[in-house]
């Protein structure tokens, strides 16, 4: 059991590893489901970069797929955190449920 916790652990460090991802699962923390769309807009970012980072986020199994829904003839997917972990919760500047801490942003450490 102790190796899939690890794996687990694994999967969770190289999802926090990259900025970006780090700011998607905050902003999905705060819309559950969100779409890579909605989280372009919302981040300012290209659809084509969000996109990847997601991608890689549901190889790690850090997001999950929960709808899908015809748009413009195409599908667009809606995604929703699978984070339990209290610490990259913490990481992340979210609680135990997932949502934003209200003083998350101020408690991360000095570079």
């Amino acid at each position: 059991m102790a190796g899939e916790d690890h794996t687990d652990d694994n999967g969770l460090l190289i999802a926090l590893r990259h900025p970006l991802r780090r700011d998607i699962l905050r902003t999905m923390a705060a819309q559950d489901p969100i779409s890579p769309r909605q989280i372009s807009d919302e981040l300012r970012q290209p659809l084509s970069n969000v996109s990847y980072h997601v991608r890689v986020l549901a190889e790690c199994g850090v997001v999950i797929l929960v709808d899908t829904a015809p748009v413009r003839g195409s599908m667009q997917h809606f995604y929703s955190t699978a984070i339990e972990e209290p610490w990259a919760l913490a990481v992340l500047g979210l609680s135990e449920n997932g949502k934003p801490d209200a003083g998350g942003e101020d408690e991360e450490p000095a570079a």
